[in-house]
């Protein structure tokens, strides 16, 4: 998963959340049915598809689904 694209199918099959190109660069906050627990689910399954651990306090860090989406490339 390297593109922000294939970021947002998975958030979209895996959390069931209705994302877009539009939500990518919104805080967290606003993007519509986000929350704590999404946020668990997200790196459990992005540690899932990518087979490593990926650095929690980057990711509480991050604001957005891009931030969160650079986090795991560099990782």
């Amino acid at each position: 998963m390297t593109t922000i694209d294939d970021f947002l199918v998975l958030i979209r099959d895996e959390i069931g959340l209705a994302v877009g190109p539009e939500h990518v660069d919104m805080p967290l906050g606003l993007v519509p049915g986000w929350d704590s627990m999404h946020l668990l689910a997200l790196l459990t399954a992005l540690e899932r598809q990518i087979g490593r651990p990926i650095s929690l306090p980057d990711v509480l860090q991050a604001e957005s689904l891009n931030r969160i989406h650079e986090v795991v490339v560099r990782t």
